[in-house]
């Protein structure tokens, strides 16, 4: 039997396949992957090196690091906080909250402060409503003292009888009770006076921040409501 002849561009064409079937047993027999675990590397407290393929008992107060199979860096653990680095970072954090919470009550007082009292007149009105009430009965009372001061009178012109003797009972005790009655009046006075300065006080404090608030400031930004720092007001406003 004659054997085959082949042209040229059919031995090119048997020998690529050829080359790929020999390319696909390479490919089944090729073996798996390297794996990709990782390595935990530390050093204890008595200095003795560790390895292994997950979190390190012995050093978990101390800082882990985590390689690749290549010995690349992959992280740095930190090291487990103690029972008292654990309580202060509590302690820390429940400050910051309390500290966040204030700031958003500052806020919140703040954006209340702006939409209650738009501009100076509204203030001003809300203030003169406020001191009214003391202004009454500081009103009052200066009425009943001149009341007290008239009724006096007569009973000064009756003891004048009496000079360098001992006053009848009956008008030692009515001068005694207008003495009484005019001291409660004056305590009273000066009470509805210290309310009318300390009313003044919270609006002027007011004032200084609302000035801020108007001209741009960011609502809790400015702090708490200082009235010891507000400018002095007559308590007569």
């Amino acid at each position: 039997m004659r054997p085959t002849v082949r042209t040229p561009a059919q031995r090119l064409a048997a020998r690529a396949a050829a080359g790929l079937v020999l390319a696909g047993g390479c490919l089944h027999a090729a073996p798996a992957a390297p794996s990709t675990d990782l390595v935990y590397t530390c050093v204890d407290a008595a200095g003795k090196r560790h390895s292994a393929d997950r979190l390190i008992a012995a050093c978990m107060d101390r800082e882990q690091r985590v390689l690749g199979r290549d010995g690349s860096l992959v992280r740095v653990i930190a090291p487990s906080l103690t029972a008292s680095e654990r309580a202060e970072a509590e302690a820390r954090e429940q400050r910051l909250s309390v500290a966040r919470q204030a700031q958003q009550d500052l806020a919140r007082r703040d954006r209340s402060l702006v939409q209650r009292y738009p501009n100076e007149a509204a203030h001003a009105k809300a203030r003169e409503a406020a001191l009214e009430p003391a202004r009454v009965g500081l009103r009052a009372s200066e009425q009943r003292v001149k009341e007290l001061a008239a009724e006096r009178k007569p009973l000064l012109t009756e003891a004048e009888f009496y000079v360098g003797k001992a006053l009848p009972l009956d008008l030692k005790l009515k001068l005694d009770g207008n003495d009484a009655a005019v001291e409660a009046q004056r305590a009273f006075m000066q009470n509805q006076q210290a309310e009318m300065g300390r009313i003044n006080a919270g609006f002027d404090a007011e004032l200084v921040r609302l000035k801020k608030l108007w001209a741009g400031a960011t609502p809790g930004s400015l702090g708490p409501l200082d009235t010891a720092a507000a400018p002095a007001s007559n308590a007569k406003h």
